[in-house]
């Protein structure tokens, strides 16, 4: 099975929970947290955020220890708590009054503050997470679920010199780069991004603000500005410099 089609299977697996918003249930081994289904809400689905990005690359797969090498990040992620990954959506505070830089702190960025403690605290780890290439202009996809509608998207992205690979996200960190205007009750809110004058590794930090209730939603995706703009080559490039040959061999067609 090549590396492709190990991604395609994933993809296809991932769709087929959002169709299907409220019966999306971890199917796991008695020796590991069994997960609850997902809550109905939402989140940046593309730029993926850490844990959908996880979730997409290894629902099917989650116990692989492969994963230790082959996407660290995730495999941290997946260890601290898969129900993370599982609700995916869910990654969300209430009655901020619209105070985000107030209530959530330095470095708890990605987490929402630790919302739901511990359940998203990784999150705001630094290290290698699996970035996606995008070029710097490039449409930005938030999946909701719930069709809660926004009030608005606030987009961020981190600042020339941060590094999330040492660094855990702060408010001095980022630039605002977009504030949307409302969005009605839909399934998806999508918007152009403009990172010009923007480059290389970064994190995209995305606030949505439900229409529904003060909820609050924190999410990070992590990019690579200036790439290709293909989010499966991008993960491929990633698994194949990891990858020992051994592994390469397995997954050869």
């Amino acid at each position: 099975m090549s590396i492709r089609a190990h991604k395609r299977s994933l993809t296809l697996a991932i769709t087929a929970a959002l169709v299907a918003p409220f019966a999306m249930v971890a199917a796991v081994t008695v020796d590991t947290v069994t997960a609850a289904p997902a809550a109905a809400h939402g989140s940046v689905t593309d730029p993926p955020t850490r844990n959908y990005g996880c979730l997409e690359r290894w629902g099917t797969d989650h116990l692989n220890p492969e994963m230790a090498t082959i996407d660290p990040m995730c495999w941290g992620a997946w260890q601290h708590d898969p129900n993370a990954m599982w609700n995916w959506n869910g990654l969300y505070r209430e009655n901020v009054g619209g105070n985000h830089e107030g209530v959530i702190p330095d470095g708890q960025l990605c987490s929402g503050g630790r919302t739901q403690s511990p359940r998203y605290d990784y999150m705001d780890t630094p290290g290698e997470w699996v970035a996606k290439d995008v070029p710097q202009q490039f449409h930005l996809t938030l999946t909701d679920q719930a069709r809660h509608g926004a009030d608005y998207l606030r987009i961020y992205v981190s600042k020339p010199g941060f590094d999330p690979t040492t660094e855990a996200l702060g408010w001095d960190d980022v630039d605002l780069v977009k504030e949307t205007g409302s969005y009605p009750s839909q399934g998806t809110y999508e918007t152009d991004v403009d990172l010009s004058g923007y480059s290389g590794r970064a994190v995209l930090y995305t606030i949505w603000q439900a229409s529904h209730l003060d909820q609050p939603y924190y999410l990070c995706s992590d990019i690579n500005i200036g790439g290709a703009a293909d989010a499966e080559t991008a993960v491929e490039t990633v698994a194949t410099t990891a990858v020992t040959a051994g592994r390469l061999g397995r997954f050869a067609a």
